[in-house]
């Protein structure tokens, strides 16, 4: 009975250890299983622990087939050592929703439905700043990323205005001398849709294109008042004298001056008469017949405005496609310095965990010295995407002319913008009939031969008529009136200018094979870029359920590192490559979504933003 009741202790420590190999080896095979197999709501996944501190002591398990089992810790975690989650987007991400705000959650694989994908924003380590209008909140049954489908996110019903604190000075001639007129006092946040507002409303070079089509407008005005008579009216008021008799010049001279300086009139006899006069004329005129010239300038006219026009929507349109990138790539920023954000904490926490082991006499300098260089690392990254983000937001700020004192942030969260059904072929073909670039060149051929139609009229036969009346009256005693009028018919012909019209005609000509050749190479260029467009957009398309499964993978290849590490089984540089892992996923996820953003609004314009 004594042997009996001393095996039982002995029985029941061996049946503890053996269930906890039992449970290490249902974590491992529960992990190697495909991530399609787990779901968020059946199998919520548990916190990544946390480094322990342990104490030395001898291994009270024996050791069979060569496999060291070690103790498990105990559960004392260092507060310092839990990684820190890249965002509070784990509300749509996260598999148990009660887990607790400190712990780091285990994204899981995602599941997807068969028509939409939903790419969960990033979280910020920060909230952001509200835009103006409420934001959906994120549901947490995540569908699974199937790479073939379209995304599909719904377009907002309305937009908030851009706040009128934006806009520029209306002065353009402002000149800023004192430091504090250029200092940033104030940061809005604003969303695309308000930037791109801004954009339409502010932005110089659509200011200038309007400038240009409201001169055309001029001009063609100006080329439609040749269709009418011209009128003249001129008047002139003269006053005339003459003088009669009274010797020779010099002596008439001589006495006039004696009589300026006595003030008594000279002996001399001189007949003198002076005259005033009012006279003005009238004249009518009408140019009958011009060779063709009136209607070819008019015709040139006409279609300098329909140039003007289609420039001011080539402009219109690429800012948008500017502002948009402008946008996304401020969106690129702030997540890079998030993740970067998440690294740093994950390196410091890591740092404080080599310390602690080290001084339990379980690490060793060298990994703290590891530790120490990984978190330098991630600091200089840091601050070069924190740069980064400074240089897009003034770059953003620029596109949208604020005034000196302004700055914006980006409101949007990262997930994708919508979704393009046409395919490749119906893509190029309204791509040829809506892109403004194209049909600039066949206005511009118009233009070319109107205008040497133009020339050529000008060295031809012209016939014009007119009328002129006159009228003049005498002022004084002897006044009289007369009025006169004629009618003329002039004909003119240049018959020889040493070759000057031909010579001019010709160049016109070649203008029109010019305007030609730029019709081809646009047409090739619009071609391109429509492919390359949705090209890109597949790829990334493809891509984002690509990320999005490698950062699962990669949050629960950290969560193993830290196990094998806390277990004596892992080594420090596992860890530091698994964080770095962590960082390049999350990372390319960010790029991938960004990426699909900007082929979309490139394949918007490439098609003259059909789908806006």
């Amino acid at each position: 009975m004594a042997n009996r009741t001393c095996m039982k202790p002995c029985l029941h420590f061996l049946a503890v250890g053996v269930g906890a190999l039992i449970l290490l080896g249902h974590t491992d095979s529960s992990n190697a299983k495909p991530a399609s197999s787990r779901t968020s709501q059946s199998d919520p996944e548990p916190p990544i622990p946390s480094l322990t501190p342990l104490l030395k002591k001898p291994n009270p398990l024996p050791q069979t087939s060569g496999v060291s089992h070690v103790e498990p810790p105990p559960n004392r975690p260092l507060q310092t050592s839990r990684l820190v989650p890249i965002s509070t987007s784990a509300q749509t991400l996260i598999s148990s929703p009660s887990a607790l705000p400190h712990q780091t959650t285990l994204v899981p694989p995602a599941v997807v439905s068969q028509t939409v994908i939903q790419t969960s924003p990033l979280a910020q380590t920060t909230p952001r700043p509200p835009a103006g209008s409420p934001t959906p909140t994120p549901s947490n049954d995540v569908p699974a990323i199937a790479p073939t489908l379209t995304p599909s996110v719904p377009t907002p019903s309305r937009s908030v205005p851009a706040p009128q604190r934006l806009n520029p000075s209306a002065n353009p001639l402002q000149f800023p001398t004192q430091p504090s007129e250029v200092q940033i006092q104030a940061s809005e946040s604003i969303t695309l849709l308000q930037a791109l507002e801004l954009a339409e409303r502010n932005n110089r070079d659509v200011e200038i294109s309007q400038l240009e089509l409201e001169r055309a407008q001029a001009a063609l005005r100006e080329a439609r008042a040749a269709n009418l008579p011209t009128l003249g009216l001129s008047a002139g008021l003269s006053r005339s004298g003459s003088n009669v008799g009274g010797g020779q010049g010099s002596s008439r001279q001589l006495s006039q001056l004696l009589e300026s300086l006595t003030g008594q009139p000279s002996d001399d006899d001189n007949d003198s008469s002076v005259s005033t006069s009012l006279s003005s004329s009238l004249r009518l005129s009408y140019d009958l017949y011009t060779s063709g010239l009136r209607n070819a300038n008019l015709r040139a006219s006409e279609r300098q405005v329909r140039a003007a026009e289609l420039a001011l929507e080539r402009i219109r349109e690429q800012l948008r496609l500017d502002t948009t990138g402008d946008y996304y790539d401020l969106q690129d920023a702030d997540e890079q310095s998030r993740i970067n954000q998440a690294a740093v904490a994950n390196a410091q926490a890591n740092l404080n965990d080599s310390i602690a082991q080290e001084s339990a006499g379980l690490g060793t300098r060298f990994d703290v010295l590891r530790a120490q260089v990984n978190l330098a690392n991630a600091q200089q990254q840091l601050t070069n995407a924190q740069a980064n983000q400074v240089v897009r937001r003034r770059q953003l700020a620029q596109r949208l002319s604020l005034p000196e004192y302004a700055t914006v942030q980006a409101a949007d969260s990262v997930e994708v913008a919508g979704s393009w059904t046409p395919s490749l072929e119906e893509s190029i073909i309204l791509a040829y009939k809506n892109r403004s670039e194209l049909e600039e060149q066949l206005v511009q051929i118009d233009i070319s031969e109107q205008q040497r139609r133009a020339v050529l009229a000008a060295n031809g036969p012209t016939l014009s008529v007119s009328a002129d009346y006159g009228f003049s009256q005498g002022l004084g005693g002897n006044a009289s009136i007369s009025d006169n009028y004629a009618f003329a018919l002039q004909a003119q012909w240049n018959l020889f200018d040493g070759g000057a019209t031909i010579a001019r005609a010709r160049q016109q000509e070649k203008n029109k094979q010019i305007a030609q050749s730029r019709f081809a190479q646009n047409r090739n260029s619009v071609r391109f870029q429509v492919e390359q467009a949705y090209t890109n957009l597949q790829a990334n398309l493809v891509n984002i359920a690509t990320t999005e499964q490698a950062v699962t993978q990669a949050l629960e290849a950290l969560r193993l590192a830290v196990l094998r590490l806390q277990a004596g089984v892992g080594t420090q540089t596992e860890r530091i490559n698994a964080e770095t892992d962590l960082t390049r996923a999350r990372g390319n996820r960010v790029s991938a979504i960004i990426g699909y953003n900007r082929s979309l609004a490139q394949l918007r314009r490439s098609v003259s933003n059909l789908a806006r």
